[in-house]
């Protein structure tokens, strides 16, 4: 792996991800116990997380962090019987500051309150 100069400032700052993770070609319609199993492991890792109905947002340090996060999932889906999974990433990557996502969330209530 090459080490560039955007990796390397990354690493420095916090940033968020929101991941959502969608297993295709499962025994039921039901996709709760999934993302039930997926949550456990990213609160196993001692990720800071917020979960939403259509995803789950973790602060992260770098690209690493997710990709071995990813893996973990995969894999312990794929022990779960999935055969597919399809993985929608968004990423917000700060470089004048730490990301956190109360700080994110509180931003707004605040803008909210002022309107």
């Amino acid at each position: 792996m090459v080490e560039t100069g955007f990796k390397r400032l990354w690493v420095s700052v916090g940033s968020l991800a929101e991941l959502r993770v969608i297993p295709i070609g499962t025994k039921t319609t039901s996709l709760s116990s999934y993302v039930a199993k997926v949550i456990e492991l990213i609160k196993s890792r001692g990720y800071n997380y917020f979960i939403s109905p259509m995803g789950t947002s973790i602060e992260v340090k770098t690209f690493d962090d997710i990709a071995k996060l990813l893996e973990v999932i995969a894999n312990t889906l794929k022990s779960e019987g999935v055969q597919r999974i399809v993985v929608d990433i968004a990423i917000d990557i700060r470089f004048d500051k730490d990301a956190h996502l109360e700080s994110k969330i509180r931003s707004i209530e605040e803008k909210l309150a002022i309107a």
